[in-house]
């Protein structure tokens, strides 16, 4: 190892110059004009920091790497970041925390339906795919809403219980509620549904996708009276089980995989309706998704029991079973944009002891995972899905100090020559970049 000593230099250098392109695209499309008129919160003190400062701040510290408010601090102690940004100096993490305090549910649902409104008015799509699931927070202390509930990862322990809405087609996310640990997938989903579509007025549903925790007959009727298509998975009971177990026609459409369909119609439903069964040979397929069905005395003597794993989707979609199926199959990177929401941009960490606190800071959050999704998108253009941890890695964590010539500033970065023409081009790109932007170009 080579022998060397150290000394200090007084320019002010940060380790996230590659946020420059972020904060360029964020200027490209007027966010923090949007902000100005959507109504946030005002602070109560002439002291306060700037509520467009404090979300900025939020953004940049969670494309930098925060998991939590404490983390936040990285922006606030990087002087040269926050000269990019043209603070004076940045916001210790508390204020942050003070700030969200002033979100209300009524200002939550004013606020967030405007901003995503907006957001997705400016994306050219159309027939687009519509997801719906849920997941589990875990969380640690006794925030409000943190209570027991379905969490098979960590039995007992207080949670909180939000639902999301994906748009398939472009990998983003048009709506995010968060709920009691207690409430069950489809608790508050027909107000969440009329609310995620009044955002997205201007463009038309395709087809509507959900889990089997949103199975119910009232969910269905809506669907159909909203003249809606879906495909929902089926919750699985004696009667269901029973069909699949007894079904005779089925038709192999792979090595291991066979499909068939039927009529159903469940106790209180005025109609039935179809479903289309699928069954996979565990021993051909060992990880195949779907339940095996065993242990119910109904079936004891099939001889076929726990050979396959079952699964079974009713839908109104007058096309083959196997391309409802694969259709299906799609849904399943939804479950990809929740690992990333809560690994890369630390969705499940950001909590507040109060609930309303907690969920205006999680959109915001969610607005974050979305810009990166444009950016994705506009700039980068790669047949490659990169997360934000390869993002950041690859062009935020690029070294830069903040100059001036007698005109205008300079962000002197340094990166080595091979990766210095790829960064040029993402810049040049910026400069041609507006709103509002064709999606299905890229």
């Amino acid at each position: 190892m080579r022998d060397y000593d150290i000394k200090f230099v007084n320019k002010e250098i940060t380790p996230f110059g590659g946020l420059s392109l972020f904060l360029k695209m964020l200027e490209r499309c007027r966010f923090a004009e949007q902000l100005m008129t959507c109504g946030l919160p005002a602070q109560g003190s002439n002291r306060g920091y700037n509520p467009i400062q404090l979300i900025y701040g939020l953004f940049s510290g969670i494309w930098c790497g925060a998991n939590c408010f404490g983390h936040l601090d990285v922006v606030r102690y990087d002087a040269a970041l926050c000269k990019l940004l043209g603070w004076e100096r940045g916001a210790d993490h508390r204020a942050y925390q003070r700030y969200f305090n002033k979100f209300t549910q009524a200002i939550n649902q004013r606020l967030f339906s405007e901003l995503y409104g907006w957001f997705f008015s400016q994306l050219t799509f159309d027939n687009y795919t519509l997801d719906f699931d849920s997941t589990v927070m875990v969380r640690e202390g006794c925030q409000e809403g943190a209570v027991k509930g379905y969490n098979p990862k960590r039995p007992g322990r207080p949670s909180h219980h939000p639902l999301l809405a994906f748009v398939s087609d472009v990998r983003m996310i048009a709506n995010y509620w968060l709920r009691p640990g207690n409430t069950s997938a489809s608790t508050n989903y027909l107000p969440f549904l009329d609310d995620t579509l009044s955002r997205l007025s201007d463009k038309h549903v395709g087809l509507i996708r959900m889990d089997s925790g949103f199975f119910s007959k009232d969910i269905l009727d809506y669907l159909e009276n909203k003249h809606l298509h879906y495909i929902i998975a089926c919750r699985f009971n004696n009667r269901i089980k029973y069909s699949l177990i007894h079904e005779k026609r089925w038709m192999e459409v792979t090595d291991g995989l066979e499909i068939s369909e039927t009529t159903y119609r469940a106790d209180g439903w005025d109609k039935g309706r179809r479903i289309v069964m699928v069954r996979q040979e565990v021993e051909k397929r060992p990880k195949a998704a779907g339940k095996t069905i065993k242990q119910l005395e109904l079936f004891e003597d099939e001889k076929d029991l726990g050979r396959y794993r079952y699964s079974c989707y009713v839908t109104d979609l007058d096309l083959p079973a196997k391309i409802v199926y694969d259709s299906y199959r799609g849904r399943a990177d939804s479950e990809n944009r929740i690992k990333e929401l809560k690994y890369d941009f630390a969705l499940d960490e950001f909590v507040s002891h109060n609930f309303w606190a907690t969920e205006a800071c999680g959109n915001f959050i969610v607005m974050a995972y979305n810009f990166m999704s444009l950016f994705r998108h506009a700039l980068i253009n790669s047949n490659k899905k990169q997360f934000l941890k390869t993002i950041r890695y690859e062009l935020i964590s690029t070294p830069a100090y903040l100059g001036r010539t007698k005109d205008k500033h300079i962000l002197y970065l340094a990166r080595s020559l091979k990766t210095r023409k790829s960064f040029l081009a993402i810049w040049e790109k910026l400069k041609e970049f507006s709103l509002p932007y064709n999606t299905e170009k890229s």
